[in-house]
């Protein structure tokens, strides 16, 4: 008989005695204590919710209790927090930065944010396509880069706005 088959044979008739860990979902009854905060505003400080969804820069992320210690830089896009009771509240952010702290703490420095609901979606419209009308004019380098950036961050508020 051959090694391999030999060793595949004794590995099925060996018991497993490898305990399998597998990382799950937070408990309903975890919460992480989330403090969200503006150079000149606290919108929440030390409250504790079940889950924070935030539009990073390596993609949109959900975080739970329990979650690995990390720094996230956040580009333009929606902050959505879940509360008990599955109640959502959701601002858009014009960017910032999200830190998972050890112990279930969560502290997101944005510089400015907006309750979603306090944005028109036709004024949005319009102003996306004034800003991308500016990039692809004739004007200065630099006022199309200012319009590219303001067209990207109109962007990301209509399609925050689409999945309200």
């Amino acid at each position: 008989m051959s090694f391999l088959r030999l060793l595949s044979s004794a590995a099925r008739r060996a018991p497993s005695t490898v305990a399998h860990q597998r990382r799950g979902y937070a408990e309903v009854a975890d919460k992480i204590s989330l403090s969200l905060v503006l150079p000149h505003q606290a919108i929440f400080t030390s409250k504790d919710v079940v889950q924070v969804n935030v539009a990073a820069a390596t993609g949109d992320m959900g975080i739970l209790a329990n979650h690995v210690p990390s720094i996230e830089a956040l580009r333009p896009g929606m902050i959505e927090v879940i509360e008990s009771g599955n109640t959502s509240k959701k601002w858009f952010a014009s960017g910032g930065f999200a830190t998972v702290h050890p112990g279930n703490k969560l502290t997101i420095n944005v510089v400015e944010a907006a309750p979603l609901e306090s944005f028109s979606s036709e004024a949005v419209r319009a102003n996306l396509q004034e800003a991308l009308k500016v990039a692809a004019g004739n004007g200065s380098e630099e006022d199309k880069m200012e319009a590219r950036i303001e067209a990207d961050v109109y962007e990301a508020l209509q399609h925050a706005l689409g999945s309200k």
